[in-house]
């Protein structure tokens, strides 16, 4: 896809809040549609990577207090263990989540997906102009008072 050029000060004149408002909108439905493939939601899919980079650790209470505030579609984690247990992707030892093999699979599969939004999304933009946007925004937030910081 190419997209017409415009000048610096043409680009500098535009609205933040529109382009990041319909970048977010297009990014987030693109990756929502690639795990709904798997019949997954985003906090499915953090659940899944959470669990896999902390096996063992993670309780249901911490997990959940550390992934709410990410979280805009009000999800019901006990029901998204239970859905997740039910699948045979987790398991829980002395309230311990880890992942089962299946759970491993289907992350794989999720993760394939969302690379290919990933892929989509970042062409034509090498990696310097990626980080200097992430930069950037990560600035503008800082500035109006929100947490500037990479989430952890």
């Amino acid at each position: 896809m190419t997209t017409n050029q415009y000048s610096q000060e043409q680009l500098a004149a535009q609205p933040i809040g529109y382009w990041t408002r319909e970048a977010a909108n297009l990014i987030i439905g693109g990756l929502r549609t690639a795990l709904a493939e798997e019949q997954l939601t985003q906090p499915h899919w953090w659940t899944l990577n959470h669990i896999a980079r902390a096996p063992g650790t993670w309780t249901r209470t911490a997990l959940t207090a550390k992934l709410t505030p990410f979280d805009d579609q009000n999800t019901d984690f006990d029901a998204l263990y239970t859905d997740l247990t039910a699948r045979g992707w987790i398991t829980e030892t002395d309230d311990h989540l880890t992942l089962t093999e299946a759970g491993e699979a289907g992350r794989l599969r999720a993760h394939d997906r969302n690379a290919h939004v990933h892929t989509r999304m970042r062409q034509g933009i090498d990696d310097t102009e990626y980080a200097a946007t992430i930069n950037t925004l990560r600035h503008l937030v800082a500035n109006l008072g929100g947490n500037g910081d990479l989430p952890s």
